[in-house]
């Protein structure tokens, strides 16, 4: 949970831009792929939410309790198209790199 907690502050900001909060959960994911447990979205969701209301008690509402959940669920919804495709993705990347001459290496670390 503290891997989605470090990079929730992102999400969270870029909000307003569905570019970049798509970029935001390719990191996240980036990083889930390497954590070796279990990985239960469903669970932060509940935690992120019995945080903020306990947070802001005075304040919290129902509108507040959809908006959370709406960002979430949609954070959620990207983070789990992506499950599974960082480990394809770094084998193919491998073979890409491994195919490539010492030329092609150097210039691409200049670029």
């Amino acid at each position: 949970m503290n891997l989605i907690l470090e990079q929730f502050d992102n999400m969270v900001m870029n909000v307003a831009n569905s570019y970049r909060l798509q970029e935001e959960c390719d990191v996240l994911s980036l990083v889930l792929a390497k954590y070796k447990g279990a990985i239960n979205l469903g669970e932060f969701k509940a935690v992120m939410l019995a945080s903020l209301r306990s947070l802001v008690p005075k304040d919290w509402d129902g509108d507040h309790e959809i908006a959370w959940g709406w960002l979430w669920e949609n954070v959620e919804r990207m983070l789990k198209n992506l499950m599974g495709k960082p480990q394809v993705q770094e084998k193919a990347l491998e073979r890409l790199i491994m195919s490539l001459t010492d030329d092609a290496v150097n210039y691409l670390r200049r670029e």
